[in-house]
């Protein structure tokens, strides 16, 4: 499953939603993608599933791009 995480550069940064950045990660779950990326040092706002319509209208963002991370 594809998850699209909300997040800020630094985990000291105080979320502001003009700096929040995402990314896509493939994961099992919420708590896989988190533990994933934790080595990232992301604040993290918001993990959510990407799935089928939406997950349709998000493929056709320019910028998107599956992280896979083992």
């Amino acid at each position: 499953m594809i998850f699209k995480v909300y997040f800020q550069e630094s985990n000291k940064q105080v979320p502001v939603r003009e700096k929040t950045q995402t990314i896509y990660v493939k994961g099992d779950s919420e708590r896989d993608v988190r533990t994933k990326i934790a080595d990232r040092q992301y604040n993290i706002e918001y993990v959510e599933a990407v799935d089928g319509n939406y997950f349709e209208y998000e493929k056709q963002k320019e910028d998107f791009e599956v992280l896979e991370i083992e």
